[in-house]
């Protein structure tokens, strides 16, 4: 089926789908996600979303009810699904020899080197159960398809389903799996790169010959991320079939977002027309601008994911608050250079000028 069937078949628009009045979707962010951003994208007419990875149920359902304080447009939630290769049973001596791994970093922060936890992750289903039940418009996720009978209840409450794929067997699995919108997500984006078919570094799949290849092979909305700062992002990726676009890094860079002040100004200079991919911060794939840590660590002294994330957890907020960027994630897409704007509306204002 060619792509003009594609668009011809399909029944609505991401606006009428979403209930929003602009095709664009916050990217949501794990860690730095803020009510105050949500809330100024989904009031600005575009899907606010809001990143749910370390919260628990009580977290969950607090955070709903500020964004809904905040705003009383549309809004997103997303999860990450578990792919089942989760390393939740470190024996204590292997955890230990990561945490010396990483001991220079607590010492320089002067931060007591941290004992193993009970768990490295809130329960999944906790965390299904509280989002559900606090009914945003929509519930994303990420890597994987979301069980079917959690996307029944969903749509039995009225919510909207959305997924991220980095490859096209991503993106029909997730048709099959019953979401109503799917991201393709190139491998330009920043943040974790959300393979679950197959290994990250075998999935790097450009955001331009993604989503035609995307909007070909599924009969849902394709939102494009990656690469997307600007009104010539915008109007690429719907002109490649894309019924929306996805935008992470330009909207972290502005006022509202929760990043630190320095990692903002980091990202409006030029050390963020480099990024690296990296697995140091979390033990998973994800883009970022290099510092210390993506250059002093590497495999096997990185911790397997969730351990290494929340490793290095217990000292990035501490790195945060003091601007010390070497010691901080800094996710960042490939088309940080475009960054410009530092309100979230000026972004809106930049993305749908290529409407």
């Amino acid at each position: 089926m060619t792509q003009q069937d594609h668009s011809v078949s399909r029944p609505r628009t991401l606006q009428d789908l979403l209930g929003i009045e602009a095709p664009v979707v916050l990217g949501p962010f794990g860690g730095v996600s803020s009510v105050a951003l949500t809330a100024a994208v989904s009031d600005g007419g575009g899907l606010g979303s809001y990143g749910l990875y370390g919260y628990d149920g009580g977290a969950i359902r607090k955070t709903a009810a500020d964004i809904r304080a905040a705003t009383a447009k549309p809004f997103a939630l997303n999860l990450w699904v578990p792919t089942g290769s989760e390393a939740t049973d470190l024996p204590e001596a292997e955890f230990d020899s990561y945490v010396r791994v990483l001991q220079p970093y607590f010492e320089e922060l002067g931060i007591p080197l941290p004992e193993m936890p009970a768990r490295y992750m809130p329960d999944y289903g906790e965390q299904v159960e509280a989002t559900l039940e606090a009914a945003p418009a929509v519930v994303s996720f990420v890597f994987g398809v979301p069980a079917s009978e959690v996307v029944e209840e969903a749509h039995r409450r009225g919510i909207r389903v959305a997924g991220t794929a980095t490859t096209v067997d991503e993106a029909v699995a997730l048709e099959a799996g019953g979401v109503d919108a799917v991201v393709a997500s190139g491998m330009e984006s920043g943040g974790h790169r959300v393979s679950f078919l197959r290994p990250a570094e075998e999935s790097l799949v450009g955001t331009f010959a993604l989503v035609p290849q995307v909007a070909d092979a599924v009969s849902i909305p394709v939102i494009a991320a990656g690469g997307i700062a600007d009104r010539r992002g915008f109007a690429a990726a719907t002109a490649l079939g894309a019924a929306g676009v996805q935008v992470g890094t330009a909207f972290l860079a502005t006022r509202e977002s929760a990043a630190a002040p320095a990692y903002r100004e980091l990202l409006h200079s030029p050390a963020a027309g480099t990024t690296v991919l990296t697995r140091a911060l979390s033990g998973r794939l994800a883009r970022g601008i290099p510092n210390r840590v993506t250059a002093e660590l590497a495999a096997p002294a990185i911790a397997p994911f969730p351990v290494q994330n929340w490793l290095t957890g217990r000292f990035r907020p501490q790195a945060a608050a003091a601007g010390n960027t070497d010691l901080m994630s800094l996710w960042a897409g490939q088309a940080a250079r475009l960054v410009r704007h530092h309100t979230a509306a000026d972004v809106l204002a930049e993305l749908l000028a290529g409407s």
